[in-house]
């Protein structure tokens, strides 16, 4: 096993064991791209990987820029119009799981995409919305995965963009989302789960050479930790390797296209 590797490598190769084979799966561009085209090179060649744009059982031999990026329709099994994506295959209850990503979280896995400050003279407008908040309330299940610090993990948040937990315990529920919300958030630094009672994210597991004063330092508030605290699996060679040829070829392939 090579025993050299980034915090953002260990991120999303933790991020990407946490699919399953045979699932349907909604990608986030970014991060979660990485994680789930990592998974169906490794552990889940048979997952069915599903993008925004109408791309149904896509793979990418390099991870796209964008949902309307020409290698996902090229690789699919089949396009549809977004409509259909979002009202019968999303709406509709097919999809497993849904991986995003995310400018701000808070203790309730509630997340930010849209601006830091004032909603009408904001100090940072993000990219917005996008399909987030219909996966997050439609997915049977949601991931999440970004870098932990105390800019993104915050005790308040200026705006919900797709709903986590809310504000925790059944509040997700009495609003009338049926399915599981979020169940993890990985970070650079470990994994996040929500408490089966009050829905408050609590840190079950560290990465290696992470410690607990380090979570809490790039935390906005006070972070729970596991009575029984795991400490992630580090990267196999097999794994690293996959994801440095993915990501070399998808720099290789995106420098041609940007001359």
């Amino acid at each position: 096993m090579n025993s050299t590797y980034t915090s953002s490598e260990m991120m999303t190769i933790c991020a990407s064991r946490m699919l399953k084979e045979g699932q349907v799966c909604f990608v986030g561009i970014g991060m979660p791209s990485a994680a789930a085209n990592l998974a169906r090179l490794t552990r889940t060649p048979d997952i069915v990987l599903i993008y925004e744009s109408g791309t149904i059982g896509t793979k990418p031999d390099v991870l796209p820029l964008s949902i309307g990026d020409g290698e996902l329709a090229e690789t699919a099994d089949m396009v549809v119009s977004v409509p259909e994506m979002f009202r019968y295959w999303l709406q509709g209850g097919h999809i497993d799981v849904g991986f995003l990503g995310a400018a701000q979280i808070d203790k309730y896995a509630n997340i930010n995409t849209t601006i830091i400050g004032d909603y009408q003279t904001p100090k940072v407008r993000l990219p917005g919305a996008g399909g987030a908040p219909e996966i997050s309330t439609n997915c049977k299940e949601v991931l999440i995965i970004l870098k932990q610090n105390s800019r993104s993990f915050v005790e308040q948040m200026d705006f919900i963009t797709s709903p986590g937990y809310l504000e925790g315990g059944e509040s997700r529920e009495k609003l009338g989302l049926t399915n599981q919300g979020p169940r993890a958030v990985i970070t650079d630094l470990g994994i996040l789960e929500p408490d089966p009672q009050t829905k408050e994210l609590v840190m079950t597991s560290l990465h290696p050479g992470v410690t607990v004063e380090q979570a809490r330092e790039n935390t906005g508030w006070p972070l729970r930790i596991a009575p029984q605290l795991q400490v992630t699996q580090p990267p196999t060679g097999q794994e690293l390797s996959v994801l440095r040829d993915l990501n070399e070829r998808t720099e290789r392939a995106h420098a041609g296209a940007a001359s």
